[in-house]
């Protein structure tokens, strides 16, 4: 395979992981195979690379969700700050332990999730509940646990705060999906550069990837936005991600 094969299929399949990332979430999935397995870089490495293009991606679709009026920090700013210390935490420890023992777990996880999605399936299509007040002894070690998974591996945090935000905190699937790439964003902004100084990123190839998801992202968000049906649609990505997932990781 040539280069420019393997850079082709690094843009095509990042512009898919772009775009499932900003519906549903688990994109890293396709980034990271491809950082390894048709880039060749070592898994710890192609952890740190994979961000470059989770951080551009997450900016340009939270410009588009708040230019819309689907994106209120305001009003989630104390969603923030637990992710971002998790997120911390656990990109430090990244750095210092492999992520292969930490993904033995995540199929069980998705599994879990799975249930968790189809059961009751109208919770995902319901409006914000904005007077609903979560305590924050619920939320505050929630979302410290789910930053500190996104900071170490972030494969499936997209998920997660999902399941968090639209099950536990009562948010709307689409404003939940607004706040995911700004929150993800942020702390993503922070790792690139811990890992920049570790020399865990190759910013050849993440910059390549990052034209990929940036841009599957944007014209996702641009969807999201506009279109009546994006809350069903965002469901049912969800849906088919999360059984790919868990066949691919028990079958295949």
């Amino acid at each position: 395979m040539t280069d420019y094969e393997m850079y082709g299929i690094a843009v095509v399949g990042s512009l898919i992981a772009g775009g499932i990332n900003t519906f549903a979430g688990n994109g890293s999935a396709i980034t990271l195979t491809i950082l390894t397995e048709v880039l060749g870089l070592p898994p710890n490495v192609a952890n740190g690379t994979n961000r470059i293009g989770v951080f551009t991606q997450c900016t340009a679709t939270s410009w588009v969700f708040y230019k819309n009026g689907k994106l209120n920090v305001a009003q989630n700013k104390k969603y923030l700050t637990p992710i971002l210390i998790g997120a911390i935490i656990g990109g430090w420890l990244a750095i210092n332990v492999s992520n292969e023992q930490f993904r033995a777990v995540f199929k069980f996880m998705m599994v879990f999730t799975l249930v968790a999605v189809l059961v009751k399936p109208k919770r995902w299509l319901r409006k914000t509940e904005v007077d609903f007040k979560p305590k924050a002894y619920v939320y505050f070690p929630l979302l410290l646990a789910l930053g500190f998974y996104g900071g170490f591996i972030q494969m499936g945090m997209g998920i997660f705060f999902l399941i968090i935000m639209v099950l536990g905190m009562r948010m709307n699937i689409t404003e939940s999906n607004a706040l995911k790439g700004f929150v993800i964003g942020l702390y993503t902004l922070v790792l690139i550069v811990v890992f920049h100084f570790q020399g865990m990123i190759d910013w050849k190839l993440g910059g390549i990837m990052a034209i990929g998801q940036t841009l599957g992202g944007y014209l996702v968000a641009r969807f999201a936005t506009k279109s009546k049906m994006a809350d069903q649609i965002a469901y049912y990505v969800l849906v088919a991600v999360l059984l790919l997932a868990v066949v691919k990781l028990f079958f295949i």
